[in-house]
């Protein structure tokens, strides 16, 4: 099918397309923990100038998980090791023609989007007019595209009490105040640390290492992930997808 089929194919009926929000917490203005994501400005109509998740059109010999890989190198440059997709977004007013967005959503630490980031400004192929932006202020968005990303936050701020979600912004191996910090940045609000360590401790999920990170205060003991743990829901950090049957 040529473009223009396809083009004419999309008019007459319902188009798909795809969307990804991807978190990572960076580092603000004031070295505090951010909750970040990626957005894209849009250079034509509808909502020309408007910033906008990464994503776009499945094509017709596309699997969904490949056009939200595909997309989202393409529009904003990253490729995490994992997308889930999570909801469907079909509203019929949503845009001025018929579409279904197909959300995806994934986790990036912050030292593998600086990786990524570099390497595009090396090679001279970064995208264009793509910033990070604090996930709970953001401006008004295209399409409904504000109502995503609210969604999903709260898709992942219920995971981070129950699953392993936060560790997803972690490198291997991490103290508990680390961890601390993660989580109270996706709740938005603190945490007791001495009950935050009780339910660590009760939670059979880490696996202290011999390891200590030094600095100005006492030493600070390095954990791991017990991937042995088996959760009933790990979001976005499931197995990867060469592990899948």
């Amino acid at each position: 099918m040529t473009r223009s089929e396809l083009d004419t194919a999309r008019d007459d009926g319902i188009r798909v397309a795809v969307s990804t929000v991807i978190f990572s917490v960076r580092r603000g203005e004031h070295d505090d923990p951010v909750l970040s994501l990626p957005l894209v400005r849009r250079t034509r109509d509808p909502f020309g100038g408007r910033w906008a998740l990464p994503g776009g059109w499945l094509a017709p010999d596309e699997s969904l998980d490949a056009a939200a890989s595909r997309t989202l190198a393409e529009t904003a440059g990253l490729t995490p090791s994992y997308l889930e997709q999570l909801y469907a977004f079909g509203a019929v007013d949503r845009s001025p023609t018929r579409v279904v967005s197909i959300l995806y959503w994934a986790l990036l630490r912050a030292d593998e989007v600086d990786a990524q980031v570099a390497a595009h400004a090396r090679d001279g192929d970064a995208p264009e007019n793509v910033e990070w932006f604090d996930a709970t202020r953001l401006p008004a968005l295209a399409f409904d595209h504000n109502d995503i990303v609210e969604y999903t936050l709260w898709r992942l701020r219920n995971k981070a009490g129950y699953s392993r979600i936060a560790h997803g912004l972690l490198p291997d191996e991490f103290t508990l105040a680390d961890l601390r910090e993660v989580t109270e940045t996706i709740l938005g609000r603190r945490l007791d640390p001495a009950n935050f360590r009780r339910q660590v401790d009760t939670s059979n999920t880490l696996i202290p290492t011999e390891r200590f990170r030094t600095g100005s205060h006492r030493p600070a003991r390095l954990y791991r992930y017990n991937r042995d743990v088996e959760l009933a829901d790990r979001g976005p950090l499931t197995r990867p997808r060469s592990e899948h049957p």
